[in-house]
């Protein structure tokens, strides 16, 4: 496909897209949003009369066949990305689609095979593979900064929100039925998924998972241990009614280590035997206006190649699956 400008649509306007992504749709050069879709119509008529977008609909299938629609963005929870996703490659448009990419692995299968038979690619809103931060980590990497990566740990925790202590109506990202899981698939999912864009995939997952708390039916804790492909190994532990927030990453190689968090403004550290080199980031405005760059560059026939893919989407949704199979066979 080689367009000379992107007309996009979006499925789904709610909170997301906002701040993160609706906004960068307009910005990225070569690139436009003409029209958005809510199921409550007079939300989706506020979004586009709040963001200039000049069409909006009530309902997907007016929107996905839409001839001034060239390519779709499903910013709906993961339950209805598997149909969306179907019924837009069906209509031969290229796919973004919001993290996770389903409810599980079996489904991201399906809606490669549905994209590949298409002939139209599917993007994944992993958008943290294309900001600056986490490509400076990427570029320590395969510069060999760390000399031979032996392997990485997660430790990341934090407190419950109030929604979930006081609420007997839960976001929708605790109920499994809608999210395939509880915050592990929604926030742990950006940390997994940026492990396989700097180390590879994983071929090896063990994991533990349970619920603590008590204060929903989802995982709230997971821990596990992974082996990729290249042959490092990784342990990680999530834990989301803890005492207090921590949030960090380490990959640790034979001549130093890389220390960094996955959300947030915290430092990326280059810790070597004697000597340390700190680098600052600040995330973009619009959080995925970095990737949805390359999609736009890559659908618009320059050379790049959009890092975030159903492939790669498709790797994290098993990786998780794994990680908490022993907790969803007692469900």
């Amino acid at each position: 496909m080689n367009f000379k400008k992107v007309r996009w649509g979006i499925i789904g306007c709610g909170d997301v897209t906002e701040v993160k992504s609706g906004p960068a749709f307009q910005k990225v050069e070569n690139s436009e949003l003409v029209a958005v879709m809510r199921r409550t119509g007079a939300l989706a008529k506020d979004y586009a009369e709040r963001h200039a977008v000049p069409t909006w609909y009530d309902d997907a299938d007016a929107l996905i066949n839409d001839p001034n629609v060239d390519a779709v963005y499903i910013a709906t929870p993961p339950d209805m990305h598997k149909e969306y996703t179907l019924k837009v490659a069906k209509a031969g448009k290229p796919v973004y689609v919001e993290k996770p990419m389903a409810l599980n692995w079996a489904e991201c299968n399906e809606m490669i095979s549905a994209c590949n038979h298409a002939g139209i690619p599917l993007y994944v809103a992993y958008y943290r593979r294309a900001q600056p931060k986490f490509v400076k980590i990427k570029e320590l990497l395969d510069n060999n900064e760390i000399g031979d990566v032996r392997f990485v740990s997660t430790t990341q925790y934090q407190r419950p929100g109030k929604d979930v202590t006081s609420s007997g109506n839960l976001p929708w990202r605790l109920n499994p039925d809608m999210s395939g899981g509880g915050l592990f698939f929604d926030l742990a999912s950006h940390t997994l998924d940026i492990l396989d864009y700097l180390l590879g995939p994983m071929k090896e997952v063990q994991g533990l998972a349970a619920n603590q708390a008590g204060n929903y039916q989802a995982e709230d804790i997971v821990t596990g241990n992974y082996r990729f492909e290249s042959g490092v190994h990784g342990i990680g532990s999530w834990c989301f009614s803890a005492y207090d927030d921590v949030d960090i990453n380490e990959i640790v190689g034979s001549k130093g280590k890389i220390t960094f968090p996955t959300f947030g403004n915290g430092l990326v550290s280059l810790t070597r035997i004697k000597s340390k080199e700190q680098w600052s980031f600040k995330p973009p405005t619009h959080v995925h206006q970095p990737l949805i760059e390359t999609i736009v560059a890559e659908l618009t026939g320059k050379k790049v190649i959009c890092p975030s893919i159903g492939m790669t989407g498709a790797r994290t949704n098993w990786v998780m699956e794994e990680m908490t199979r022993s907790f969803k066979s007692y469900l």
